[in-house]
């Protein structure tokens, strides 16, 4: 049942990841915030490169990097039209130090937290992750970059790998983690329910009708 669980959300999540990359060329513009994207290439790489654990997992991680390496392509492509205000050098510099900052947060979070694991420094950047897509949504016009179909999708990801921990994990039923996978849930309703609002109020009026 755990597997299951685990090979579920690994589904939703790489579901998650192509929506994003096909949205954001749609669109022209990134569909992942660049901290949660930081965030997600630093544990990826950790995981899946450096401290490997089992081999499905760690299959997947590699799967999620090469997907996220293709939403950084969209981030240094589109991201200069987001941030008008700065030259593309800046721009490139400020993607280089989040990267950065991010490599080292994800390290430092497993080391202190988790004995080099992956586990607290996954759902610590997840909740970040899903308080940022929020963000996104609100400084945004429109759905750019985002869909109903990406924030259903990232839910889903979530709630199943936040049960198959807290299910099946002996000992991984902390208060800390049991406050990041409930606030995580509750963010990714949130912004389930705000995009939902968002594309209905943006869609156009039949004719005839105010």
């Amino acid at each position: 049942m755990r597997m299951a669980l685990m090979l579920g959300s690994g589904l939703f999540w790489t579901l998650t990841y192509v929506l994003i990359i096909l949205k954001g060329l749609r669109d022209k513009t990134y569909g992942m915030p660049l901290a949660a994207l930081g965030a997600n290439l630093s544990w990826e790489f950790l995981f899946g490169f450096v401290r490997q654990g089992q081999p499905v997992q760690t299959m997947v991680n590699i799967v999620w990097f090469v997907a996220d390496l293709a939403i950084l392509y969209t981030v240094l492509k589109f991201g200069p039209r987001e941030f008008p205000k700065l030259r593309p050098l800046h721009f490139s510099l400020l993607v280089a130090g989040t990267l950065g900052l991010a490599f080292g947060g994800v390290l430092l979070v497993s080391d202190e937290f988790d004995a080099g694991k992956a586990t607290y420094a996954a759902f610590g950047q997840n909740l970040m992750m899903s308080a940022l897509f929020i963000a996104m949504l609100i400084s945004r016009a429109g759905l750019r970059g985002q869909s109903v179909w990406i924030a259903a999708a990232k839910l889903a990801g979530t709630a199943l790998a936040s049960a198959a921990i807290w299910t099946f994990d002996a000992g991984r039923d902390t208060p800390l983690l049991v406050y990041l996978y409930l606030a995580t849930l509750l963010l990714d309703l949130a912004y389930l329910v705000a995009v939902v609002l968002v594309k209905r109020n943006s869609a156009p009026n039949p004719v005839g009708q105010g």
